[in-house]
């Protein structure tokens, strides 16, 4: 029964979610740098719904995982235009890795939740900043605010906005950075930008 209610899961919610966010009133913050031509998109795992909404049908690759709940989450970004990276910062990181570089090269945009897929909550990892830092590409956070939201007992406290309700997405400016930056540099510009977002997030 359980496999049946996954497999039910993967068919029907991704459906389900688009037509829940075409009833959010969503105002977005600085929206002028999406049309910067190409760039790592950073948001929260918890607050991601609308997060990856905001590259529906533009240019995006998708970064995610390969699990159930990875599965359901792949078929909501096809509906939305996306191309899709499987994989993770946990599993298959050199492959990942290789590809973000080359379709961030080939000009495509990358999404992606830097705490993710497992956390901790609102830690960022370092790949989504090295990739863009390698390929000379910007990063872009994206800050998310539910006005009225469903929180889950998960361990990113997943939000789900209420049907109807506002929502504010803040976008930084485009942040760029030179090659051949130092470990040390590499992880005060990382807790630069997990500050940042926080605070972007509300």
């Amino acid at each position: 029964m359980s496999n049946f209610l996954q497999n039910l899961g993967i068919r029907i919610l991704p459906s389900i979610l688009n037509l829940w966010v075409k009833t959010l009133k969503i105002k977005i913050e600085n929206s002028e740098v999406l049309s910067s031509k190409n760039f790592v998109l950073m948001f929260w795992h918890g607050k991601m719904l609308c997060g990856w909404w905001l590259g529906k049908n533009k240019n995006f690759f998708g970064v995610v995982s390969q699990s159930k709940d990875g599965e359901i989450l792949s078929r909501l970004l096809l509906k939305w235009g996306y191309k899709l990276i499987r994989g993770s910062s946990s599993k298959d990181s050199k492959e990942v890795m290789n590809q973000m570089i080359s379709v961030l090269k080939d000009g495509y945009s990358i999404a992606i939740t830097p705490d993710g897929p497992k956390g901790p909550r609102e830690k960022m990892k370092i790949g989504g900043l090295i990739a863009a830092v390698r390929t000379n590409k910007p990063v872009i956070l994206c800050g998310i605010e539910y006005e009225e939201k469903f929180v889950f007992k998960s361990w990113d406290k997943f939000e789900l906005p209420k049907p109807f309700s506002n929502v504010l997405i803040r976008l930084s400016e485009p942040k760029n950075y030179p090659p051949g930056l130092s470990n040390d540099e590499y992880e005060k510009i990382r807790q630069e930008l997990e500050n940042e977002l926080i605070k972007l997030s509300g």
